[in-house]
């Protein structure tokens, strides 16, 4: 159903078509917001062009898990709110370097209704949100009956910080730059705002222009997240993740974006399916831009119900310098 949505609102905006000359502004600024896979390092998809830029990104998310096996139990029923400040400068014209510092907020939210009436007029399941009391917080990771993560509802923190590096490596279509990445134990693993080790990742990006029109993005790489160090030290396992999106810039200062993140489990085997299945992010949104800003907005589902929020909403400004 959800993918059926997501198509139907696509292929409607085909209707719209109207070529201009566009400066292509890449894929959408937005990152896996499950809250137990947020300090573990998980990729934005990128493009390939080294650029001189600030943005600032709020984002909110809705995640409903209440799971439990021989050795773990998950229970997450929260809305998450992030506020990210990302910088990126060019050293010379084919190397950037990068700083992100992510702001976390979980809360009990105040979705549930219009989630529960949302799923009611579709027909599809609410994953047992009615089960519980509506926009009450829970948040725990249990491993052999103690905690690992116990985080507290409406207290904000600071996340994990994160440094990038890219290197392009050609320039003319296909566009390819290798990325790598190193994020600071920054934030509170008890709280679930940070895991108290340092993570990498490397990637591959690729933009490939299609006429003046379209560009097509592919990213594909491995995140090797540090241990866990909450209230227990549970070691993580590298996770592996590819994406592949496309903008259409149809109009003078507007460009519609869509996308997918494939991302493995970084976790160990939990024997919960939404925690050890390969998660989806499938993003639907746009940007305005005029002059050196942009405003970028987007919608992201799970289709696979599994390792992703039940839903994300994100705007981003940005400015090129």
């Amino acid at each position: 159903m959800k993918r059926t949505i997501f198509t139907t609102i696509f292929c409607g905006s085909l209707l719209l078509l109207h070529s201009a000359a566009f400066s292509f502004g890449g894929p959408l600024q937005v990152r896996n917001q499950f809250p137990i896979f947020v300090p573990l390092d998980p990729p934005f998809f990128e493009t390939a062009a080294v650029q001189d830029s600030a943005s600032v990104s709020l984002t909110h998310s809705s995640v409903y898990v209440t799971q439990q096996s021989a050795a773990w139990k998950i229970n997450m029923d929260l809305e998450l709110t992030e506020l990210a400040i990302r910088l990126k400068k060019r050293l010379n014209d084919r190397l950037e370097i990068g700083l992100e510092v992510p702001f976390l907020r979980p809360t009990e939210g105040f979705l549930d209704r219009p989630l529960e009436n949302f799923h009611n007029a579709l027909g599809t399941g609410d994953y047992g949100r009615h089960e519980r009391p509506y926009n009450t917080f829970l948040y725990e990771v249990m491993y052999q009956g103690k905690p690992v993560i116990l985080p507290e509802s409406d207290k904000s923190g600071i996340g994990d910080t994160r440094l990038t590096l890219k290197q392009q490596i050609t320039y003319s279509s296909p566009m390819v730059s290798l990325m790598g990445s190193l994020e600071l134990p920054t934030g509170d693993a008890k709280t679930g705002y940070g895991n108290g080790s340092y993570d990498g990742s490397l990637a591959v990006l690729v933009d490939i222009d299609l006429g003046k029109t379209y560009r097509v993005y592919g990213n594909a790489g491995a995140v090797f997240p540090g241990a866990l160090k909450g209230y227990q030290t549970i070691p993580m396992r590298t996770s592996y993740f590819a994406g592949l999106g496309a903008e259409a810039a149809w109009w003078d200062h507007f460009s519609i974006i869509v996308q997918t993140l494939v991302a493995s489990s970084p976790y160990p085997n939990t024997g919960i399916r939404q925690v050890d299945s390969t998660g989806v992010l499938l993003v639907f949104g746009g940007r305005y831009s005029s002059g050196p800003r942009s405003l970028e907005f987007s919608l992201t589902e799970d289709p696979t119900t599994a390792g992703a929020p039940d839903f994300i909403v994100n705007m981003t400004y940005q400015w090129k310098f």
